[in-house]
């Protein structure tokens, strides 16, 4: 039985609306192909940057302690997202992603808020690769098509957004999907 006092939680980055459309055109290059793939819906598009599976409530002030601390003096950050991949190899797609052009920035703001985290009691994933999850596949219908449009996006330039906050969210689990919402939302370069 499931503890209802625990969220199933993480911390993202919301995709701003002007590289929405974008990211819906290269969903419809996939749906071209009738492969069965679960897409991930335009409001629950996202970037995360941990992920904490399900926690008390009462960790949650703690995590948001840990990021208003990591954010304070933290500049909004530029990200471009850029070329296609999948998890776990292009040859065997499970997931499939945007990449986010290596950005010194977004990896030294993870850094900082695994330490914090760790100092939490949770565990530090081990190279983070930032990448903006689009699909995953159900079975291998089709999988070669999708690899040749994954092969054929490798350098396309989806856009650049400007990163002003995160967001605490929590999942809920329905049979339609995850439904994701804020639990809150952390501005850059707070004042102490």
């Amino acid at each position: 039985m499931e503890d209802d006092s625990k969220l199933r939680t993480f911390l993202a980055i919301d995709i701003d609306e002007n590289l929405i459309a974008n990211i819906l055109d290269i969903q419809r290059e996939f749906k071209s192909t009738k492969a069965d793939v679960k897409y991930v819906s335009k409001e629950n598009l996202h970037l995360t940057l941990k992920f904490f599976g399900d926690v008390d409530e009462s960790m949650l002030s703690k995590i948001s302690k840990v990021v208003k601390e990591t954010l304070l003096g933290f500049k909004p950050i530029k990200l471009d997202f850029s070329g296609l991949g999948a998890f776990p190899s292009d040859n065997h797609v499970n997931v499939i992603w945007i990449g986010v052009f290596e950005n010194n920035e977004l990896l030294n703001l993870v850094n900082r808020l695994n330490k914090g985290f760790n100092g939490l009691g949770f565990k530090e994933e081990k190279n983070f690769k930032s990448h903006l999850t689009i699909g995953r596949m159900r079975n291998s219908r089709n999988k070669n098509e999708v690899k040749d449009i994954i092969h054929n996006f490798k350098g396309f330039e989806v856009g650049v957004m400007e990163v002003f906050k995160l967001s605490l969210k929590k999942s809920d689990l329905t049979p339609a999907g995850p439904v994701y919402s804020d639990l809150e939302i952390f501005e850059f370069n707070l004042k102490k």
